[in-house]
């Protein structure tokens, strides 16, 4: 069994861990962000299984849960001009792709 602590523990472990994947962001460290995210997802499960709070530790909780969900919104926004890069890039590749199906296809024929 865990102490309501346990669960404290477990917000500021998560808040941490989301703080450390918008500072790696920020520096466009994606597959450092790509790592920590896995850690993330295990804290997450973790605290699934943690006890309730009390009312006074609820209130602690929030400050946490309000700087896990600002660092989540912040990897979000600097993530977004990455993924629109990658979309372009994949679809300058599907282009070039299809084009070299197109040359070299009756050539491979003949």
């Amino acid at each position: 069994m865990t102490s309501p602590s346990d669960t404290l523990q477990q917000y500021e472990l998560i808040a941490q861990i989301t703080n450390r994947m918008v500072n790696q962001a920020r520096t466009n460290q994606w597959s450092e962000v790509l790592e920590l995210s896995h850690s993330y997802i295990q804290a997450v499960e973790h605290l699934k299984q943690i006890n309730q709070l009390s009312d006074s530790e609820r209130l602690a909780r929030r400050s946490l849960l309000t700087r896990i969900l600002e660092d989540d919104a912040e990897i979000r926004q600097l993530v977004q001009p990455e993924l629109k890069r990658l979309g372009h890039l994949l679809g300058d590749i599907k282009r070039q792709k299809t084009v070299v199906q197109a040359y070299c296809a009756p050539s491979l024929n003949a």
